[in-house]
């Protein structure tokens, strides 16, 4: 029975994953073509795809949560936060080629500065990932534990 608890959430977890990597791959073929958003995937790769799966697990967890409880919590506000996070780091490696697009010129200042910043932000998008998983995880394990004590008194 338990293995059959995880098997929906796994399958979700795996979805939001895959998407998160689509919208990176669909924003930054238009803003910038896909010889470009090929080339920064490979230089940045093990940053967009950690991304991509701690909100898969972020998914996964919080799936997981909903199915134990039956009822909502403040657990799906901070997934939101960190994906949209974790989209916005996993989108920063683009964000230079942005003036290309946005013809104000006081934006040229703001992606330039994101542009200098990337990595940090892809650091800062994984601590948001972590973070969202420790407390989801946390809220997650508090369910079962509490559903197996009751089943465990039937």
């Amino acid at each position: 029975m338990q293995s059959q608890t995880w098997f929906k959430p796994t399958g979700v977890g795996m979805v939001g994953g895959l998407a998160l990597l689509a919208v990176y791959f669909a924003i930054l073929t238009l803003v910038s073509g896909w010889d470009f958003t090929r080339d920064q995937f490979r230089e940045f790769w093990y940053f967009v795809v950690a991304l991509a799966v701690g909100f898969g697990v972020q998914i996964a967890l919080y799936t997981y949560l909903r199915q134990v409880t039956r009822h909502t919590d403040g657990s799906g506000k901070v997934m939101a936060v960190s994906g949209a996070t974790s989209t916005g780091a996993m989108i920063s490696c683009c964000t230079h080629y942005l003036v290309n697009v946005l013809p104000v010129l006081g934006a040229t200042g703001f992606v330039a500065l994101v542009a200098q910043y990337q990595v940090e932000l892809f650091w800062v998008g994984l601590a948001f990932n972590l973070a969202g998983v420790f407390y989801i995880g946390r809220k997650a394990l508090q369910a079962g534990r509490h559903m197996a004590l009751m089943e465990a008194h039937k």
